[in-house]
């Protein structure tokens, strides 16, 4: 059964930092590519960031380009959202997803994304 689980979450002040993680199991990441999404309270779930499958390319949102990083460990089947100098903005319920042979488009969008994690809550306030 094909899961992925995110964790790292949390309420952090402005300028603060956290890193989000999520696990994956129930098959191989190598294969995939992953991103990251939110969706803030009454918004569109909105995509972040994402790697494709072959590790060749990487894009982000404009409005966290130099905030934060994406990554994968495929050897421990994870990835990663860096996110550094958070804004009140930034607040929102952060998914991971995992599309097979997924490719990365400067675009992010949900559609070709068919695993999803159940999200974690991120909050910035002061």
């Amino acid at each position: 059964q094909l899961q992925l689980v995110e964790s790292g979450g949390g309420l952090v002040q402005p300028g603060g930092s956290l890193r989000l993680s999520c696990a994956a199991s129930g098959f191989t990441l190598d294969d995939y590519g992953i991103g990251w999404f939110r969706q803030a309270p009454g918004k569109e779930r909105e995509g972040v960031s994402c790697i494709s499958s072959s590790g060749g390319s990487t894009n982000y949102a404009d409005s966290v380009k130099g905030r934060f990083t994406i990554s994968r460990d495929n050897a421990k089947n994870m990835m990663y959202l860096q996110m550094n100098n958070l804004k009140p903005e930034d607040t929102a319920v952060y998914y991971c997803a995992a599309e097979y042979l997924g490719g990365c488009p400067r675009r992010i969008s949900i559609q070709p994304f068919e695993n999803w994690g159940q999200g974690t809550q991120v909050t910035v306030s002061a």
